[in-house]
């Protein structure tokens, strides 16, 4: 068990916490290690399907906590690095993750706590929370959590957002591409609900197949090796034990075996 980490469980679903509310869910080399622990056990945990990111308190994430930053401002360089290493480690396995990833946003987000919410498959958000990437402020650069940026931001508003370090809300957040959806605080749980019901429809090897197909095809230009590619994976997908049984439900009229019962 972790005082920094909550986890819990339940049909299938794993909802993963942030608990240092006091610092406003900073992250620190504690809060990071215990959570990238606790992800690749759910990651690897056949009975969880889908894993939803949130925290405890007003914040969703402040970024980096500045006593882990004054400290490593005191380390040389390669241990600098392998300091830096510990964020950018749990950034790739939860963007790399074979299941769908849900960020539940229930308050501000700053720096890493952007960054945690771009890894995210999918990201609901209330309508009162705020954002920045405020690194350059401090004389720093948002380095570890920019290729999750720009990819969910996109070059153009990366660009401005990073360099002013300006703040802005949900609804520019949605527009920008950070959060798919924007809520009242008190239909945050519905909606999250809402979607995690969806994601539990498909086919778990399917999503894991999608998600490698959307990290492989992403930015890759036309061409027929690539056509080529694709078609070795839908072969492969079709005619694979799970393809197989979504097919026949279908034509059965009745629901695969991987949808919850009840």
């Amino acid at each position: 068990m972790s005082e920094v980490v909550n986890v819990t469980i339940t049909a299938g679903v794993a909802r993963l916490n942030l608990n240092r509310p006091e610092r406003h869910n900073a992250l620190d080399e504690k809060l990071i290690h215990d959570a990238h622990r606790a992800f690749d056990v759910l990651v690897g945990d056949p009975s969880v399907r889908v894993i939803v990111i949130g925290s405890d308190g007003p914040s969703f994430c402040a970024g980096a906590d500045l006593e882990w930053m004054k400290r490593a401002a005191q380390l040389d360089g390669q241990a600098n690095y392998q300091d830096a290493r510990q964020l950018a480690s749990l950034l790739f396995a939860i963007a790399s993750s074979p299941k769908p990833v849900v960020a539940r946003v229930q308050g501000a987000a700053y720096g890493g706590g952007v960054g945690l919410i771009c890894v995210c498959d999918i990201a609901i958000g209330v309508e009162t929370a705020q954002f920045a990437l405020t690194e350059v402020r401090l004389g720093l650069a948002a380095a570890t959590i920019s290729p999750y940026v720009l990819g969910a931001l996109g070059a153009r508003q990366a660009r401005r957002l990073v360099l002013t370090g300006e703040r802005f809300d949900a609804h520019r957040a949605r527009s920008y591409g950070l959060l798919h959806e924007v809520v009242a605080a008190e239909q945050l749980d519905a909606e999250v609900d809402r979607i995690v019901a969806l994601l539990l429809l498909g086919g778990p090897h399917a999503q894991s197949a999608v998600k490698d197909m959307v990290r492989d095809f992403d930015g890759e230009p036309l061409s027929r090796a690539l056509t080529d590619d694709t078609a070795r994976r839908l072969a492969m997908i079709r005619t694979g034990q799970e393809g197989r049984e979504g097919i026949a439900a279908f034509l059965e009229k009745r629901p695969p075996n991987w949808v919850p019962k009840g």
